[in-house]
């Protein structure tokens, strides 16, 4: 692995993404969506919450840069959006990012975000170490939250990664991404990522961003270090998970290509 590559990479695509202002269409979860949309406005992207069935795949394919889906909270209709969404973008060659909301805890939209891989797969697949888990038919966390570390996924994710020809990232302490050759390692973040709502949901959309720009892998280091280097420099005025999430915004639309550069802890 050359590591001076990736990060050289990750400050190119940082003022990229500003340069370019990528448009994200997320279907994503009710809980999370007013936080996505202010976290892809700071990064400098731009937010369309276009889930229904009847224009999500017209969307998909004449508007948006990249697309989120997320089954935080899915819905019957809001699930065909996905399906007709994904599969629009791969028509049209655009990029899409499958965040599997609690996956292997819940059968029913499991099975659905596993038949839309399976039929048009995603760019990126991200998670937490116990969706991945889950969504290769392991034990799942509980709800959105993981029971298992990043270290006890790698295997899985290099399996999913092979499997769909996409790039994988399991978000933890330590992230870790992977394309089924390379493992990639992140350590930067604070512990009041995990205390803010939407966080994770989210970053799938800055993937989904940057992975408009350039290739899966580095789009998904490039998302995970703007969001966990500028959370660091949140945590450190913040007073505590309210005033904290307000700096996450302030701190990732501060960010430079350059500052993230010199303080990415790639391994």
């Amino acid at each position: 692995m050359n590591v001076e590559s990736y990060v050289n990479a990750l400050a190119r695509n940082i003022d990229a993404l500003r340069a370019q202002t990528p448009l994200v269409q997320c279907l994503t979860n009710q809980v999370v969506m007013n936080f996505t949309a202010n976290v892809l406005y700071a990064v400098g992207a731009s937010p369309a919450m276009c889930d229904n069935p009847e224009e999500a795949a017209g969307f998909a394919t004449n508007v948006a840069s990249g697309v989120l889906v997320n089954d935080g909270t899915p819905s019957s209709e809001q699930m065909e959006g996905m399906r007709l969404a994904t599969e629009a973008a791969v028509a049209a060659g655009k990029p899409w990012v499958l965040d599997p909301v609690a996956a292997g805890g819940l059968r029913w939209r499991t099975a659905e975000v596993k038949k839309m891989m399976d039929a048009n797969p995603a760019t990126i697949l991200r998670g937490n170490a116990s969706e991945i888990l889950g969504f290769l038919g392991g034990v799942a966390g509980r709800g959105v939250e993981a029971l298992h570390s990043t270290s006890d996924a790698v295997d899985a994710a290099r399996e999913l990664a092979r499997h769909y020809g996409c790039v994988v990232a399991v978000s933890g302490a330590v992230d870790m991404i992977t394309d089924g050759d390379e493992v990639i390692q992140l350590a930067n973040g604070s512990p009041l990522l995990t205390q803010v709502t939407g966080v994770g949901c989210a970053l799938g959309a800055v993937m989904a961003a940057y992975a408009s720009l350039t290739n899966p892998l580095d789009a998904a280091i490039a998302a995970t270090s703007h969001l966990n280097i500028a959370a660091e420099n949140a945590a450190a005025v913040a007073k505590g998970p309210g005033s904290f999430a307000v700096e996450l915004l302030d701190a990732l639309a501060a960010l430079t290509g350059a500052q993230a550069a010199e303080r990415v802890k790639l391994a």
